[in-house]
């Protein structure tokens, strides 16, 4: 008997000295968040691979993103190893063409970088914008985030030199103290730069861009989550803080309009870019997800027409994107995926001849290098990624964004949650990943023949077609 109360006193002092490890310990937000239990998580994923062959799902049948792509960006955001043994287990709807004489280490280039707006003309920006990276950080609003999640990807941000959006929801003390490029979006509600009747404010936006990390200003139609529907912060997330940035009142339903209510036509859209272009003396671009095609045609050819109107870049959003809450038939059934849409808004621009004026920014569900070479090989200048950088943070796909109680902090209002992630650790993770994916489509970029990732043309990527023998090519 003696045996057994010694054994459990053992267990016992056993547990609470794990208990105390997780909770002092700042690498796992679950442990932090869930002390002992956390645990199991993290053995059925080591061990899962193994015992997957007899009993769980295979590493591709989650959703929206599976495991296959998930743990890509934790090993990255880690610094671990990404090479793989005994082959591939992806099933691809493309590959790229290598070329029979790859470019050696003494034949790589640095990417160069592309610059967003011009300097003279109608149109031009008095600070137009040099982007060092092709890869960078979509809008993601603070309030649908955490501040430990805005703070840590802004300070990853900086780390890799990569952009951040702000999302709709405005522009907070935790973006700017990373002190990496922002780009400040201005959504259907025009939180941030609205005045006391919900219109426009020119001071707001002066007083925005005099930051000098507010790099440009981007026009939000629509967002891949829920094209046609405004944006969607619950009552629960609307804190005093988030009420003061937004000017919206506390503890309320924030619920953007369906559109600008200022815009209406291609021509207002036109009169609005080049007014805050004027205001704030930076380029300004527009986030749209593509539905009816013959809306891009009409406005390039506006554009072509009207170069003081025009935007000068545009991200497209996938109907598969999107980090918020949404009503599901919205982020099922509406809105062009990026596959279909990215193409064809590239081969409109160069129809037009606005290539060198419009800057093309890809996103939705583009969080791997091979959907980023994609992107880059279909047209795109730049690729903006949401979810990617939240998985970087150490997202576990829970499900749980709009509830305010994600369990590692990321989306959470819980203090202690949110207390959970911390910000120097997952800077870091985010500065990994994002210098993961460029090290990683620059490896691909070399197998095709190219000196670095701006050479990227339809002719090297070949989509597959399944149930029929051979390849086509993906486009012209």
């Amino acid at each position: 008997m003696l045996g057994l109360e010694f054994i459990i006193v053992l267990l016992g002092l056993g547990v609470a000295a794990v208990y105390l490890h997780d909770i002092r310990q700042t690498k796992h937000t679950i442990l932090r968040n869930y002390p002992v239990i956390g645990h199991v998580r993290y053995f059925a994923e080591t061990w899962g691979e193994y015992m997957r062959q007899y009993q769980y799902l295979p590493d591709w049948a989650e959703r929206p993103f599976n495991r296959l792509e998930r743990s890509w960006v934790y090993r990255s955001a880690k610094g671990l190893s990404n090479l793989i043994s005994f082959g591939s287990e992806n099933v691809p709807s493309f590959i790229f063409r290598n070329a029979a004489f790859p470019i050696l280490d003494e034949d790589k280039r640095p990417y160069p970088g592309k610059q967003i707006g011009i300097t003279e003309g109608p149109g031009a920006s008095r600070e137009p914008y040099m982007a060092k990276s092709f890869f960078n950080i979509s809008g993601m609003s603070y309030g649908a985030l955490s501040r430990a999640a805005v703070t840590s990807l802004s300070r990853g941000a900086k780390m890799a030199g990569v952009w951040m959006s702000t999302g709709e929801g405005g522009l907070s003390q935790f973006h700017l103290d990373g002190g990496g490029d922002l780009i400040m979006q201005i959504g259907t509600a025009k939180y941030g730069v609205r005045d006391e009747h919900g219109n426009l404010s020119d001071d707001r936006l002066r007083e925005i861009a005099a930051y000098p990390q507010v790099r440009m200003f981007e026009v939000k139609l629509a967002q891949g989550a829920k094209p046609g529907k405004g944006g969607i912060l619950p009552a629960h997330k609307v804190t005093p803080e988030i009420a003061k940035i937004r000017g919206i009142p506390e503890g309320k339903d924030s619920i953007s309009p369906n559109r600008h209510t200022d815009i209406g036509n291609i021509r207002e859209l036109g009169v609005f870019i080049e007014h805050v272009r004027t205001v704030t003396g930076k380029p300004v671009g527009v986030k749209f997800v593509m539905g009816d095609p013959g809306f891009v045609d009409e406005w390039f050819a506006y554009c072509a027409n009207n170069p003081a109107h025009c935007p000068d870049y545009v991200q497209i959003d996938g109907g598969e994107g999107g980090t918020g809450a949404a009503p599901e038939p919205l982020a099922d059934y509406v809105g062009l995926p990026i596959t279909e849409a990215l193409p064809y808004v590239a081969g409109l621009r160069h129809e037009y001849g606005l290539d060198s004026r419009i800057r093309i920014i890809a996103s939705g569900k583009l969080i791997t290098p091979d959907k980023v070479a994609w992107a880059l090989c279909m047209g795109a200048d730049f690729i903006s990624s949401a979810r990617g950088f939240m998985f970087s943070l150490g997202c576990i796909q829970a499900m749980k964004c709009g509830t305010g109680h994600c369990p590692t902090g990321v989306t959470a209002v819980d203090e202690r949650l949110i207390k959970g992630l911390d910000p120097a650790d997952k800077a870091v993770r985010v500065a990994r990943y994002a210098q993961k994916v460029r090290d990683e489509v620059e490896i691909i970029a070399h197998s095709c023949g190219l000196t670095d990732a701006s050479h990227f043309a339809p002719r090297h990527v070949t989509e597959i077609e399944r149930g029929v023998a051979g390849f086509r090519a993906q486009a012209g």
